[in-house]
């Protein structure tokens, strides 16, 4: 399978053979469509987060739950992704966001990755013209269990479960989005965001290693990685493999399913 990241040096020799996919998304609610309509890489499909890549919301589910794999199969179909495809997904954050279409594919066994640097590694002139991608068979398949992993999976330890939120939602200091504030007991924060560099492209891989490692994730223990709502968190599963240290598992409903719950929440470091 291809690495689960590629650099433009790559993207530009298998130009031909790539389905290129904009997946910007913001948590402040603006439109990641119309940031592809205002400009975006040359041949780029947008994919719409919140209808492709996930369910309907709710509180049972969480903020961004799996979509229906019937859906997401409509959707790359839509989109010209085949069963065959290999798809290259970006954004402008570091790849936080397209992460999740890349774990999607990958989880499934299709060919997809990340481009490091995303919009920001591009350089040359973007486009406002939207390609019309011609219709492609694309097979609905189940969402894997073994790589996926419960509200309950997460919350009962024996693994390391990583936080992939910025510091301070993490210890609770603040909570924007969900009903409470702080994380799951036990898990370890990771920001997603620090597995890149300024410019959004992916820290060197021994950088990446050591980055793991101060969290517990060697290579060895299971790891079930979480977020707000189970997008970013796909990051820090595409920097782990990325990185060598294996597979983890998905907790899709994350923080935003958790916090619905009267399950304890942990505060602080």
């Amino acid at each position: 399978m291809i690495n689960p990241v590629v650099d433009l040096d790559w993207l530009r020799a298998h130009a031909g053979d790539v389905v290129l996919a904009d997946v910007r998304w913001y948590l402040d609610g603006r439109s990641g469509r119309a940031a592809y309509q205002e400009g975006h890489l040359p041949g780029a499909v947008f994919i719409d987060l919140d209808t492709a890549l996930a369910g309907p919301a709710s509180p049972a589910e969480g903020r961004h739950p799996l979509p229906d794999p019937k859906v997401f199969a409509a959707a790359m179909s839509a989109a010209g992704v085949g069963d065959a495809a290999t798809v290259v997904a970006y954004d402008d954050a570091g790849g936080v966001i397209a992460a999740r279409l890349v774990w999607l594919l990958r989880a499934i066994g299709r060919e997809a990755a990340l481009l490091d640097g995303g919009l920001l590694s591009y350089g040359g002139e973007l486009t406002t013209d939207t390609p019309v991608p011609p219709p492609a068979s694309f097979t609905p398949r189940e969402w894997p269990s073994e790589r996926l992993a419960s509200l309950a999976d997460t919350a009962e330890g024996g693994h390391v479960v990583l936080d992939a939120r910025e510091a301070g939602r993490f210890r609770g200091d603040s909570e924007p989005i969900d009903p409470r504030p702080g994380h799951i007991p036990g898990a370890r924060n990771l920001p997603c965001r620090e597995n890149v560099a300024e410019g959004g492209r992916f820290l060197p891989v021994a950088e990446l290693r050591e980055r793991f490692a101060t969290v517990g994730v060697t290579g060895d223990a299971e790891v079930i990685s979480y977020c707000g709502s189970g997008v970013t968190a796909c990051h820090n599963l595409i920097a782990m493999e990325h990185a060598g240290l294996g597979q983890g598992r998905l907790y899709p409903g994350s923080w935003s399913q958790y916090s619905h719950t009267d399950r304890p929440a942990a505060t602080g470091d």
